[in-house]
């Protein structure tokens, strides 16, 4: 996506995240991102198409701060995960450093994920993405063997996509985005996974 530069760019962007993150996609307002972002309605269709476009620039701005958090973590910390269950531990534990670090991107892309499970025009605007993490984890889990082989590659792709496009919605309860909630059954999860999936036990 082209990157748009304008005056009050950062004003727009700071209320569409305050706008989508109190508000589904669908009831949030775009009169009310324009007008708190101090913009006419002319300024904005001028850089954007619609409420879709900005909203799939947030989206691109929220993984992209992510990512970059992610990867300096992993660069500073020296951290290497032995298999995919390790690996996933790891991610769980930057993303709550990165929602302690970023509170308005990780809001975002929870309600992001959640959204993409109702919304037919979300999930058709990412119908032709490219591989997301975890789909690149879990090939290269497959690759080395960190599942149990008496299962089909096929059905384990499609469960740990199950399990994780749901994950938001198992839990919702508002101590579960307390850091040490949110750690705890991260953990409790994978290792839910691992021994379903994995080949041996520790």
């Amino acid at each position: 996506m082209k990157e748009k530069s304008f005056e009050r760019k950062n004003e727009l962007i700071a209320a569409a995240f305050d706008e989508f993150t109190l508000n589904s996609y669908e009831n949030a307002s775009l009169n009310n991102i324009i007008k708190t972002a101090g913009i006419s309605k002319g300024t904005f269709y001028y850089n954007f198409e619609n409420k879709m476009e900005l909203y799939l620039s947030m989206v691109e701005i929220a993984g992209r701060n992510q990512v970059e958090f992610i990867n300096k973590y992993i660069k500073e910390q020296n951290v290497e995960a032995k298999d995919i269950f390790e690996e996933l531990k790891l991610q769980f534990l930057m993303s709550g450093k990165f929602a302690i670090t970023h509170p308005k991107y990780y809001r975002f892309i929870i309600m992001f994920v959640k959204e993409m499970e109702i919304n037919k025009d979300l999930k058709s605007a990412f119908a032709d993405s490219n591989d997301s993490l975890l789909d690149v984890l879990i090939k290269k889990a497959i690759k080395n063997g960190d599942f149990n082989n008496r299962f089909s590659n096929d059905f384990i792709k499609k469960i740990m996509q199950y399990l994780f496009t749901n994950y938001f919605g198992i839990f919702i309860e508002e101590k579960d985005y307390e850091l040490e909630k949110m750690l705890e059954n991260a953990n409790n999860f994978v290792d839910f996974i691992k021994y379903g999936l994995g080949n041996k036990e520790e």
